[in-house]
């Protein structure tokens, strides 16, 4: 389906060349096996399978291809404009993608904790050597990797793609863009020079806080063929009901993705607004977070942008995670247990509106922090519910 089509569009019929049935709503397919044609003469052997080019209707095992997965991937492969291809987890999906480039040197900012999981199990087999993200473009060398998360996990904070991309590009390594914060609608990276691009599925592409994947997407055939030979092997496929979950799930995804962003970027504004505001009225919400709240972070409000590369790289929102960070490490704790219409919880992406006291679940973040993963929810009712949190936590 052509590129110009628009997002939703290609959400709901990238998929309509594997219909095969008359179904409206795809049917769920739950078997590992598939049979053979009846017909002799058509038996086509493994070694004798063009399998760059295969029928995306006929499957045989479904940790080579099934009927939801590869609609799942027919679809995402529109929407990220590149070869999607699709697996169990998020970290499933990084693993996968390091070991098709094996590189000896990744450059990597702090971001996501499961990342750095994923890189020390490479160092203690393969001796990679991780590098900050901030290192100077000769520490890097040919075949090596820049991952970059942006925005970033948990703060919401963005960064260039583009002046990554020519950092890695100059060295001869390849840059990797996390886009988990920023699903398609929001932020494209491959026309501002990213190699691999990387989403944890479980967030915005399932969108429904009930299904884990992981999905990879390349623009280049030889790195999305090796991909689904590596995949065989390694064994990180979606299952049948993840898969199908999944298809459901993009249906929605610009309309849920558009209206989170929106939500977030008010609610952002009001707190960046309320925590800088002067003279403040008594009794009012932003005397009340000028009280207890130390810090706002997104990328609407992120300090020292230079240039304009922010809005071109998402120009139609920010993304719906944002971080605040409290006065006190007692009020963090605390202010989960005073809101109504945010559930204390780790994840995000999900249609209803997550908090997490961050350090439940990383042990590296600031102990005041917070991470919001805004729903959809009316925004004025997660303001209000906020607002009132806030307040008491001021009277304590």
């Amino acid at each position: 389906m052509a590129q110009s089509t628009g997002t939703s569009t290609r959400s709901l019929h990238a998929d309509d060349v594997l219909n095969v049935v008359t179904d409206v709503a795809p049917p769920m397919h739950l078997s590992t096996t598939f049979r053979y044609t009846a017909n002799p003469s058509a038996l086509v052997p493994w070694a004798n399978l063009d399998h760059s080019s295969g029928d995306p209707t006929t499957h045989t095992y479904s940790r080579v291809s099934a009927p939801s997965s590869s609609r799942f991937e027919t679809i995402l492969s529109s929407l990220l404009n590149g070869k999607a291809v699709a697996y169990s987890s998020g970290l499933s999906a990084l693993h996968a993608a390091l070991t098709l480039l094996n590189p000896r040197r990744i450059s990597v900012g702090e971001g996501y904790h499961g990342c750095h999981g994923v890189i020390a199990l490479f160092s203690r087999m393969t001796g990679l050597q991780k590098l900050p993200l901030d290192c100077a473009p000769n520490d890097l060398q040919t075949g090596d990797v820049i991952l970059l998360e942006t925005p970033v996990n948990p703060t919401g904070i963005a960064f260039d793609i583009s002046a990554f991309a020519e950092k890695a590009h100059s060295q001869g390594a390849y840059l990797i863009v996390d886009s988990t914060f920023a699903p398609p609608g929001l932020q494209d990276p491959f026309p501002l020079g990213a190699d691999l691009v990387m989403h944890s599925g479980t967030k915005y592409f399932g969108g429904h806080s009930d299904l884990l994947c992981g999905v990879l997407a390349t623009q280049r055939e030889d790195w999305a063929q090796q991909l689904l030979t590596d995949r065989i092997f390694i064994g990180s496929v979606m299952g049948n009901m993840e898969s199908w979950l999944g298809v459901r799930s993009l249906r929605t995804l610009e309309i849920r993705v558009q209206r989170q962003s929106e939500s977030t970027s008010r609610l952002v504004s009001w707190l960046h607004s309320a925590l800088h505001a002067s003279n403040p009225a008594r009794g009012s919400d932003e005397v009340a977070i000028q009280t207890v709240l130390k810090d706002v972070l997104h990328a609407s409000v992120q300090p020292e942008v230079q240039g304009d590369w922010l809005k071109k790289q998402m120009p139609n929102g920010f993304g719906p995670v944002f971080s605040i960070v409290m006065k006190e490490e007692k009020m963090a704790r605390e202010l989960p247990s005073r809101l109504h219409f945010f559930q204390h919880a780790t994840s995000l992406g999900g249609v209803e509106s997550l908090i997490e006291w961050r350090t439940m679940s990383d042990a590296s973040v600031d102990r005041r922090l917070l991470r919001i993963s805004v729903g959809l929810e009316n925004w004025e009712d997660l303001k209000t519910d906020l607002g009132r949190a806030f307040r008491e936590l001021a009277d304590l």
